[in-house]
Formats: structure tokens, C-alpha cells, sequence
């Protein structure tokens, strides 16, 4: 899938796989390449600044965790962050039905009888 097809959705795909709970950085491209069955891959140089963005307008807070013997940041969502990601999926929706619907037409005007 083309790198630019995430423009505009990366705050909604970054604010979804950290619902469940708290991740760090390359656990967030994982479960995003995971959960699109290999056909998004985030880069670092795309998603830090993003996750960054994310804290400073305080939608994601992060702390200082250990995982094994290394310490990551970790990222999760505050109750803004969830707010925007209800908003995110809801726009979503309308924006996809909206496409489908041009796209894809139930039948094309002029022959319902």
C-alpha cells in the first residue's frame, strides 16, 4: 500500500492500537502492521514525530518503562485521546460510506423502477 494512503488517518491508526493499553514505539508499528495484515508499515521517522505531537497536544502521555533489560517510553491514551479517537472512528465511517458510495453504487441512477 502506498506510503501517502496514511496521510490524513495516521492520529486515528496510532491512537487505535494504543486503546488497549500502553506501548512503546516499535510495538506500536508492529501491532499497526499486524492489525492491517502487513499492508501498512509506519517508519520510525513517521511515528515519533507523530507520537510526540500526540503527547504535546495531550492526546497520548508517556513514561519510562522497562521492558526486558532495555527502558522504552511508552505511550497510552489519555481521556482526551480517547474522546478524539471515538471522533476518529465515527468520521471514518462517514468518510467510507461516502467513498462506497461513489465507488461502488447499489445501482446506477436511472434504473430503479
Amino acid at each position: 500500500m502506498r506510503q501517502d494512503a496514511v496521510r490524513g488517518h495516521l492520529d486515528g491508526l496510532l491512537l487505535a492500537v494504543l486503546e488497549p493499553g500502553p506501548l512503546h514505539g516499535y510495538a506500536i508499528i508492529t501491532a499497526v502492521q499486524e492489525r492491517s495484515g502487513g499492508a501498512l508499515e509506519l517508519r520510525t521517522g513517521t511515528i515519533y514525530p507523530a507520537l510526540n505531537r500526540l503527547e504535546r497536544v495531550g492526546l497520548l502521555c508517556s513514561s519510562w518503562q522497562s521492558v526486558g533489560e532495555r527502558r522504552k517510553r511508552c505511550y497510552e491514551l489519555t481521556d482526551a485521546g480517547q474522546r478524539t479517537l471515538a471522533n476518529e472512528r465515527s468520521a471514518w465511517t462517514e468518510f467510507t460510506t461516502a467513498i462506497g458510495s461513489v465507488l461502488n453504487p447499489a445501482a446506477p441512477p436511472g434504473l430503479l423502477t
